[in-house]
């Protein structure tokens, strides 16, 4: 995925940290209301560019792991007061709990059940006894809808990238589909770069998200959108790790 390493320093302009403003309010709301006792320190799985943790930080220590080096250097430009760790999240071990666990659209890479399943376990060995997880996949197999999308922002330093995002899948049978992302990056003197990129991401019932992170310790439910009008496609798993 090219976003995610030759084109890393143009994500903020794909998708701005000022645009999660209200998101990371929701997920917050969440982690808190499920976790008993203290909700001080925070992980989250698959971190990218850093966007909801711009919030996050603000009420919790937080620990930014994710599987690409070049989204940890520009996250941590972003939140510089936060710990960032290289890791892969079906794998990850720090040896140590968090009062939360976050994992947000990352988890769309998870593309087999096995993938989902040690996700799920990283997630457990990182939750302490009555602390919370949040998983927040784009979509399930009930809710998966294809579309077309697109936006970009205009940077400060004369640069500026418009994307198309075209979301489809070729084979219903299976528990992926596809994203074919178009880039058009201007940079500071004018010229205009067109790259395409193609995502593989994860599709999975809403019964088999319970199964799994019920079968990894949780107890797990449903938990509503921060905007079911503009995203009815986003299911939130909200877990609790019983003491």
């Amino acid at each position: 995925m090219r976003l995610y390493s030759e084109f890393a320093d143009w994500f903020h302009l794909l998708t701005a940290p000022a645009d999660y403003a209200e998101e990371a309010g929701h997920y917050r709301a969440a982690l808190v209301a499920a976790c008993a006792g203290p909700a001080e320190t925070l992980l989250e799985l698959g971190s990218g560019g850093g966007n909801n943790a711009s919030f996050l930080k603000q009420h919790f220590a937080c620990t930014l792991t994710d599987l690409s080096p070049q989204m940890l250097a520009i996250s941590a430009d972003l939140n510089p007061e936060c710990e960032h760790v290289e890791g892969d999240m079906r794998s990850l071990r720090l040896e140590r709990t968090f009062d939360l666990v976050f994992a947000h659209d990352a988890v769309d890479y998870m593309t087999t059940l096995d993938d989902l399943r040690t996700l799920a376990a990283t997630a457990f060995a990182h939750t302490r006894p009555g602390g919370a997880a949040l998983f927040a996949p784009d979509c399930v197999r009930e809710s998966f809808v294809p579309e077309t999308d697109h936006g970009g922002h205009d940077g400060d330093d004369g640069r500026a990238m418009r994307y198309l995002e075209w979301t489809h899948d070729p084979d219903p049978a299976d528990t992926q589909y596809d994203v074919e992302m178009a880039y058009l990056m201007r940079d500071a003197d004018g010229r205009v770069e067109v790259a395409h990129d193609h995502w593989t991401c994860g599709l999975f019932p809403q019964a088999e998200w319970h199964a799994v992170l019920g079968g990894a310790g949780f107890e797990v439910r449903d938990y509503p959108s921060y905007d079911p009008v503009e995203y009815p496609a986003l299911r939130l798993f909200l877990c609790h790790r019983p003491s």
